[in-house]
């Protein structure tokens, strides 16, 4: 019954020293696996070590590692945290480093920032339909003020608990609908 799970990535979409979306992966991941309604991985762009896009030969191993992983998931849950106003460019750079394997399969957002993240993940939706992915509607934001201490050890409060639920089920949702367009 395993095999047949949705897979869902939960991409960490920063990649500098001192970075705290393992934190929210690990907490969005441990929330995702009481659930049991589908396979979560931590997916770490880090590991891939991506040449920036146009600068590469387009053989590189982590580039087709990239894909590969991409290729095998059924739809992401973004972890993003604003850098001036925006995603960091290592993710906008992660995302334009692939392209079919994003068509048609489903996203949420998590976010985070001094207000939420909320400006990043308006950036990052428009660059999701670009790429044919659906991202859903319900968005957990998380504050550097009041979900972190001194900025850097999380610390949720619990009433992200039900958004972030909510988040999975519709991405588990819209990833098992998206599946039978592909």
């Amino acid at each position: 019954m395993a095999q047949d799970k949705l897979n869902i990535g939960i991409i960490l979409g920063s990649t500098r020293q001192g970075r705290v979306s393992p934190q929210v992966g690990e907490w969005v991941k441990g929330i995702a696996d009481k659930r049991g309604d589908a396979n979560y991985e931590i997916v770490d762009i880090t590991e891939y070590k991506l040449p920036f896009l146009g600068e590469g030969t387009g053989d590189e191993p982590g580039l087709q590692a990239w894909n590969q992983k991409l290729a095998s998931l059924d739809g992401f849950v973004f972890i993003v945290q604003e850098y001036n106003h925006s995603i960091t460019g290592a993710l906008k750079n992660a995302l334009d480093s692939a392209r079919d394997v994003w068509y048609n399969k489903a996203a949420g957002i998590v976010s985070y920032g001094s207000t939420g993240g909320a400006r990043a993940a308006e950036h990052l939706r428009g660059i999701c339909g670009e790429l044919k992915i659906a991202d859903v509607r319900t968005h957990p934001t998380l504050s550097l003020f009041t979900d972190f201490v001194n900025f850097s050890e999380f610390k949720p409060a619990e009433l992200h608990l039900q958004n972030v639920n909510t988040m999975l089920e519709e991405v588990v949702t819209w990833s098992g609908a998206l599946k039978t367009v592909r």
